[in-house]
């Protein structure tokens, strides 16, 4: 049985425009699935990669239209220049690292973190907000209290782990060491997993 590692940033419109696609082709597979949230200032300073707000205009003014281009291909409602972006993700990071780890649908509350940010005009560096997501996606909203200097520390961990394995931005998946890096690469994945 093949595994995933999800390298997922709560702040990134690609992992947004992803929807709930990851987890139905790890249905539809039989894998199985680890979501690893990440620090993606620190993967993009440590691999190269250039800060949203250092790029070229022209690169930016791309961004919002593709984001749009896509959102609207998917059905999805989307603002490409939310209110709150960007935001501190380590609340939302840390309650998806808790709610791994008591089990129930992880999937559910990375996406409707991210509608809050892309979609919602909602700050997930607002514990009440994160504590929302968490209460709408099944999940007990006191877990964002508890464990959270562990939760932090895996936070660490997944953001070395995920440079180490070849990471550079996301949304990424790894299977073994094959990175398969953004949304659009979810049916490279899928075939990688059929075989």
């Amino acid at each position: 049985m093949a595994h995933i590692d999800y390298y997922v940033f709560p702040v990134s419109a690609y992992c947004y425009l992803a929807g709930d696609r990851l987890e139905a082709i790890v249905q539809r597979c039989g894998a199985t699935l680890t979501y690893k949230p990440i620090l993606l200032d620190r993967v993009l300073e440590r691999t190269g990669g250039v800060p949203l707000a250092d790029r070229h205009e022209a690169r930016k003014t791309y961004r919002q239209a593709d984001i749009a281009r896509i959102a609207a291909m998917r059905g999805l409602a989307i603002n490409p220049r939310p209110m709150w972006f960007p935001a501190n993700p380590v609340p939302a990071c840390t309650a998806i690292i808790s709610a791994q780890r008591a089990g129930g649908d992880v999937g559910l509350l990375c996406r409707l973190l991210l509608r809050a940010v892309w979609a919602e005009e909602r700050n997930i560096a607002d514990d009440d907000v994160v504590r929302a997501c968490l209460q709408a996606s099944g999940f007990d909203p006191d877990l964002l209290d508890r464990g959270m200097l562990s939760a932090i520390d895996i936070l660490e961990r997944n953001t070395n782990e995920a440079v180490d394995a070849g990471v550079f931005g996301a949304p990424s998946y790894v299977v073994g060491t094959e990175v398969f890096w953004g949304q659009d690469r979810l049916e490279y994945l899928e075939a990688r997993l059929a075989g």
